[in-house]
This record gives C-alpha cells, sequence and structure tokens, in this order.
C-alpha cells in the first residue's frame, strides 16, 4: 500500500528562488523572483508558507525563520535546458530535456512565416518578440482594419498569435493554433503555440481568459504516464492538460486564474480519488512577472497564500501536499521574461518530519518520490519520501 494516497503537486508559475549557478548563460545574474518582490515591497506577508517552513530556505524580508516548520522545506535546480513552463512542468513529471526548445530572438524565418500564411488563408503582422500587452497596443490598430492576426514570440520557446475576439472569431483563432502546432516540428518543434485573444479598443485593448496553450506531446515517458498504467488517477488543474497535450491526464479541470486553480484543487480533492492532483496556479506569471509588476506579484503570493488553510483543511490524513514552482519570472528585472533560478519546495502532511530537504539535484525529484510512493521504482531522480 502507498504510504500517501493521494499526492497534490501546486506549482506556482514562475515563483523561483534565486539565480541557478547557470544562470549567466541566459542573462539572469541576481534574478530571485520572490526574494527581489518581498525587497521591491517592503517585505510579503505569507504566514502560513512562514508556518511551513519558507522563511527557512533563504531570507525573505518579511517572512521569519521559524524554528517549528511545519512542513518539510528546500529548494531544487532545474537541470533540464531551458527556463520555460514546458521544460520546467515536464521535469517536475521527471522528464528531462537535453536541449532546450527552439527560439527565434529576430522572429521567426520567413519560409515559414509564408507557409503558415498559405495555410490559413491570410497574411499575418508582428513576427518578432515582444511582450504581448506592448505589441496588441502596438499593432491592434492594423489589425482591426485588416484583420490580419498578429504573431510573435519572446525569449521562450512559443509561436503566439493574438486577434481580436470581435475580429476574429475564437474558434477560428483556436483553428490558425492547431494548424501552427501541426506545421511546428521538427527543428522548429516549439515548447508551446498559444492563442492570445484580446478585446477591446485602441488605447483600452485587454487580453481576455481565452487563451489557449498547444503543447508538444512529452518527447519521453512521464511518472504521469506510469501513474496511468497503474489505474491511478492523475488530475490536472488549470493549465496541466495542455502542457502535457493531454498525455497522462485522466481527467481536467479548467482554470483560468489562482482562484480558479484553487477551487479547481478542492473540487479535486472532494473527488477522493487515487493518485494524483497536479495544479498550476497561472497568474504570477501571465499577469505579474512578464509585466514588471512587483507590487502584483507580491499581492497574488499573498492572496495564495491566505488560501493555504481552506487546502490543508480538504486534506485527509493520507494525503501529501507539494507547494513549488517551474521557472523565475523575476518582475523587478528590466527583462520580460523568464529567469533560470531555484524553485521552492514544501512538503506539508499530517504527522510529516519537517526536515531540511536540502538542495535538490532536480526538480525530477518530485517525480522520483510520486513514484517511490506509489511503488512504480521512478528512474529519474531521487525521492525524498524516506527523509519525510
Amino acid at each position: 500500500m502507498p504510504r500517501f494516497r493521494r499526492i497534490i503537486l501546486v506549482v506556482l508559475d514562475s515563483v523561483g528562488i534565486g539565480a541557478l549557478p547557470d544562470a549567466c548563460q541566459y542573462g539572469d545574474v541576481g534574478c530571485n523572483t520572490i526574494v527581489n518582490t518581498a525587497s521591491a515591497v517592503n517585505g510579503l506577508r505569507l504566514p502560513h508558507m512562514e508556518e511551513m517552513g519558507l522563511g527557512k530556505i533563504t531570507p525573505i524580508m518579511g517572512v521569519a525563520d521559524t524554528t517549528t516548520p511545519q512542513a518539510a522545506y528546500g529548494k531544487m535546480a532545474m537541470r533540464s535546458a531551458g527556463k520555460d513552463t514546458t521544460t520546467g512542468h515536464w521535469e517536475l513529471a521527471g522528464l528531462i530535456l537535453d536541449r532546450p526548445f527552439p527560439t527565434y530572438p529576430e522572429g521567426f524565418p520567413s519560409d515559414l512565416i509564408k507557409r503558415f500564411e498559405r495555410a490559413i488563408g491570410r497574411p499575418v503582422i508582428g513576427n518578432k518578440p515582444a511582450s504581448g500587452t506592448v505589441i496588441i497596443n502596438e499593432l491592434g490598430d492594423e489589425h482591426l482594419r485588416t484583420g490580419y492576426p498578429i504573431v510573435y514570440t519572446s525569449a521562450d520557446s512559443v509561436f503566439q498569435i493574438a486577434a481580436h475576439e470581435e475580429v476574429v472569431p475564437i474558434e477560428e483563432l483556436y483553428r490558425y493554433c492547431t494548424v501552427a502546432r501541426e506545421m511546428l516540428q521538427g527543428e522548429h518543434a516549439v515548447g508551446r503555440v498559444i492563442a492570445r485573444p484580446f478585446t477591446g479598443s485602441p488605447g483600452e485593448f485587454r487580453r481576455t481568459e481565452r487563451r489557449h496553450d498547444y503543447s508538444l506531446p512529452p518527447v519521453g515517458p512521464t511518472v504521469l504516464d506510469a501513474l496511468q498504467e497503474s489505474d491511478l488517477e492523475i488530475i490536472g488543474v488549470g493549465k496541466i492538460q495542455d502542457i502535457f497535450a493531454g498525455r497522462g491526464i485522466t481527467r481536467s479541470i479548467k482554470a483560468k486564474n489562482n482562484q480558479q486553480a484553487v477551487e479547481g484543487t478542492l473540487q479535486a480533492l472532494a473527488l477522493d480519488l487515487p493518485g494524483l492532483i497536479f495544479v498550476n496556479l497561472i497568474d504570477f506569471d501571465m499577469i505579474y512577472g512578464h509585466r514588471n509588476d512587483p507590487r502584483g506579484y507580491a499581492t497574488a503570493l499573498e492572496a495564495f497564500d491566505a488560501e493555504i488553510p481552506r487546502l490543508r483543511q480538504a486534506l485527509e490524513a493520507d494525503d501529501l501536499l507539494m507547494i513549488t514552482a517551474d521557472h523565475g519570472c523575476d518582475p523587478t528585472t528590466s527583462s520580460t521574461d523568464h529567469s533560470r533560478e531555484f524553485v521552492p519546495l514544501l512538503v506539508h502532511a499530517d504527522g510529516i518530519n519537517p526536515v531540511d530537504l536540502g538542495t535538490r539535484e532536480t526538480f525530477a525529484d518530485c517525480a522520483a518520490t510520486i513514484g517511490d510512493n506509489f511503488g512504480l521504482g521512478w528512474p529519474v531522480g531521487r525521492s525524498f519520501l524516506g527523509q519525510l
């Protein structure tokens, strides 16, 4: 019998906790999402994560180093090449990538864009790296006049298509993304194609919550596959279904923001099914990190922390809660892109041994622990189950 009947893995999207040793190769020296955010707002108020031991991982303004932590605590390094959402989540699930997904700092090759235009039956505008909010303000007028979709990328491996919902119906935008996903294979196999719908008028454009991600299927086995083969439930909450292209997910609960993800987690817990509940909270990254908004980032952290008692109250005696992240996105830097960082690790259950889990060599230690718990013997990473 497994020690824990259910494991709840909660990913605070982009909540990094300090630059990795190789951050210089990614232009991320000095990045520390949570620490720098705390300093920028003169201290964070995170009493519940503080109680779990967050302040024991590293000094954080406003978060005390408690002497009586109620969770095991530590941090994890990313071993895969890259610093994007897909890479981070895949590594958490036990799949380590030897090389990063392709990126396009000069925009996509003209022949690729021409093929895409022919496939969707209309020209596109943009084709450059940009912040999503900036590019819709820059090209939104032209888009309204012409109906041409806006294609852009970032420092991450993404092919993003923005369109006004009153100009390009949402299902048509999703069709464009499906076409792009089918086209972007081989050397151009980007991690994600992303639909970026928006509404409003010039000067007041705003992105809607009908964003949709089209990820590559995992390029190798994950612990999710092993769980599914063992007839266990894998419930994805938020964009988990998209990140894994549906593979290894038995049920999916939609959530477009952090609060919906919390409610979706509670909904998943109420189903009382043995296995894994895998949760992504997107707002930290999508709304605040990429927009260099430390105050908003801090508010979102504090709002999540306030929900922890509800999550803990919903846990059964044989549930294990892991709180971690997938990369950084330091909102205090000049960059609007992800940052190459360690991620925090807080692990809570009834009767937990509140040990220092130290600095883990890979996010895949989460997968190894999940596999160990369910008797799957997952070969990637090092389980910390025996320390708990």
